[in-house]
């Protein structure tokens, strides 16, 4: 089992991101499970969401205390959480920035854990226009995720997702913005 915990702030869209990433699982036959931990946060507070993924069901049914995975949407999240809280040397780190790996290690004192870094905010005001960076982030956490669960599966699983809720446009943007963070993903 892969246990995710996702640090983002209130609207943008890590929630969702930690839905699609668990339907395109079950879609796939594996398990998976995707739960959020916020209570009343107004848009912009920090908040956390969690996947656990598996090819076994899954039983356990609480947060995420020690993740595999860390997935850090905004940048200065890095600053105001403890994004390393209960990871150990093994943990793998996906970050939000325009810095390297070797930049984000140096900065914050890391070590041990891999370490991967997208510009998941350039893509996002690219493609969308708007600093949206989940669908990014989601793109490059299955690259992440080596064969895991495979990206065509979420592909679909983001048309169907947002399919009525958004233009043909915005769609096809969120589509081109996954493919491209799942490119440009640099690890280390």
């Amino acid at each position: 089992m892969i246990e995710i915990r996702w640090h983002a702030r209130g609207g943008q869209g890590a929630v969702t991101a930690s839905k699609i990433l668990a339907s395109a699982v079950i879609e796939e036959g594996k398990y998976a499970q995707s739960n959020p931990d916020y209570g009343a946060e107004r848009s912009g507070a920090p908040l956390r969401a969690y996947n656990r993924v598996s090819e076994k069901p899954i039983t356990l049914h609480c947060m995420v205390l020690n993740p595999d995975i860390v997935v850090i949407v905004d940048p200065t999240l890095l600053k105001a959480v403890p994004f390393l809280e209960g990871t150990d040397e093994n943990a793998i780190l996906v970050i939000n920035t325009d810095k390297t790996p070797n930049e984000i290690r140096e900065k914050y004192k890391i070590e041990g854990r891999k370490i991967y870094t997208v510009d998941a905010t350039k893509i996002a005001m690219e493609e969308l226009k708007r600093p949206l960076m989940n669908i990014p982030m989601l793109g490059a956490l299955i690259k992440v995720l080596n064969g895991l669960v495979d990206i065509k599966t979420v592909e679909e699983d983001i048309k169907k997702t947002f399919g009525k809720k958004v233009s043909e446009n915005v769609l096809s943007a969120n589509i081109r913005a996954l493919y491209r963070a799942y490119e440009e993903v640099k690890g280390e």
